[in-house]
């Protein structure tokens, strides 16, 4: 019977995007105004991808995927937030929020693989260009896609299973959606077993990807400085200058979120990286790579003398 009655807990309280209800308002406008640029940004750069000639090659076909992903990472967790904080509604109910944990570990995850992808992509046009179309071909893309979504949706299912599993001695999440960390802290006992499984295959999904990033720009580096032509110099650094700047930035807000030592945390200033990390990246994505991409530029141009042509 006490087995049976593992938790008591029925629903969870998030206590929003800060504690602070003057800031509230501003917070709200601020995160509303990034999720709109994020679905505006991603959407128009999926219909120049699968519209545009000249955009289909792997490196727009990994991008198309990643803009999914970062609308989807941002729809998981904010549009609820938004809703708590306008009605002041701050309850989820408990099957939920595991059900939200699992689509943000999913989908999250799924983004570092994206970027793994996308660094051998990069690799191979900086350092074997001659061979690029015979190596990076659709139906490599396509497999390494549906093998990500293969190693991240079991990933997300335990750790979404084991947080079901945890005996919670409160239900006040210091967050706007649910996550492990915040999660972990309810816990009543120390949940070693589920603490192994955070620094052995939660580690190891997470590392595996950011390490073949490394070892890809470290055989790009390698490439890079046997270069003599300026301009071979600079055509290599365009080719990976998007990329690098997105992984820099994406990794960065991970590590400090679930790369820190417990005793490290901060309650008040995880929601601000979660929010940069979930909403404000994903918005900044699209610009990322459409700034000085002449590709996206000309399908830009050639897509608006389309709509204007038939307009007339």
């Amino acid at each position: 019977m006490a087995e049976a009655n593992w938790t008591s807990v029925s629903e969870f309280v998030l206590l929003g995007l800060s504690e602070r209800q003057d800031l509230q308002p501003l917070i709200f406008a601020g995160l509303l105004v990034m999720y709109l640029l994020n679905l505006a940004g991603n959407s128009v750069l999926l219909v120049l991808i699968w519209s545009a000639p000249q955009l289909a090659s792997p490196m727009y076909f990994f991008l198309s995927q990643l803009a999914m992903v970062d609308m989807g990472l941002t729809s998981i967790t904010l549009p609820h937030a938004l809703v708590q904080a306008q009605t002041h509604h701050w309850t989820v109910p408990f099957n939920s929020c595991m059900a939200q944990l699992f689509l943000y570990l999913a989908v999250g995850t799924m983004e570092l693989y994206l970027l793994a992808a996308m660094a051998y992509d990069r690799y191979v046009a900086v350092c074997d260009p001659l061979r690029y179309t015979a190596m990076v071909t659709q139906s490599l893309c396509l497999k390494m896609v549906v093998t990500s979504w293969a190693v991240v949706i079991p990933h997300a299912l335990l750790h979404a299973v084991m947080s079901a599993r945890l005996r919670y001695c409160g239900n006040s999440v210091q967050h706007f959606f649910c996550d492990v960390p915040p999660l972990l802290r309810l816990s009543c006992t120390r949940p070693f077993t589920y603490e192994l499984v955070i620094s052995t295959e939660g580690v190891l999904v997470m590392v595996a990807p950011f390490a073949f990033i490394l070892a890809s720009y470290a055989r790009i580096g390698v490439a890079v400085a046997r270069l003599r032509s300026a301009q071979a110099l600079r055509k290599a650094l365009s080719t990976c200058g998007s990329h690098l700047t997105v992984v820099t930035l994406f990794y960065g807000t991970v590590t400090w979120l679930y790369f820190r030592p417990a005793s490290s945390y901060a309650l008040g200033h995880d929601w601000e990286v979660a929010a940069f990390y979930t909403v404000v990246v994903p918005a900044l994505n699209p610009l990322i790579y459409s700034l000085r991409n002449k590709d996206v530029a000309s399908a830009v141009r050639r897509t608006g003398r389309k709509v204007l042509a038939r307009g007339a």
